[in-house]
């Protein structure tokens, strides 16, 4: 299978997962909370906090799958990287608040990697298209 075809059923993977995740911690953050790896809800108004998260997980998926559907490769695989910075701090944020070192390393580290790794890969299928020597244009007569 080409590494362009790979790629893409990675990423569209990713952008379903990410708009998942968003779309639970948006309409039922109170079940979807735990899965996050915290230890305990927040207190007082701090629930609205996991909306943020949610919302801001959608945008994530959102901008993948414009890119994606739009055939933007190149960009793509810079925004896989600097997205993965998102779920670098989610782990960050897990063990900096005593949450689950398991939940912190095998869902939002794992998470990370792997969108570093399929942003990487598609730089690099990006980059084979982009060596390619582009024949030039016919001139009129």
């Amino acid at each position: 299978m080409p590494l362009k075809k790979i790629n893409t059923v990675l990423v569209a993977a990713f952008v379903l997962f990410i708009l998942w995740f968003g779309l639970e911690f948006v309409l039922s953050p109170e079940t979807t909370a735990p899965t996050f790896g915290l230890p305990s809800w927040p207190a007082g108004d701090g629930g609205g906090f996991l909306i943020v998260k949610g919302s801001r997980d959608i945008v994530l998926a959102l901008v993948l799958g414009i890119l994606l559907l739009t055939g933007h490769r190149r960009a793509l695989g810079w925004v896989l990287l600097v997205e993965a910075l998102a779920a670098y701090g989610d782990m960050t944020t897990v063990l900096a608040h005593h949450g689950s070192v398991a939940t912190a390393f095998g869902v939002h580290g794992l998470t990370a990697t792997l969108m570093v790794v399929t942003g990487l890969l598609v730089l690099h299928e990006t980059r084979e298209v982009a060596a390619t020597p582009a024949t030039p244009a016919p001139q009129p007569a």
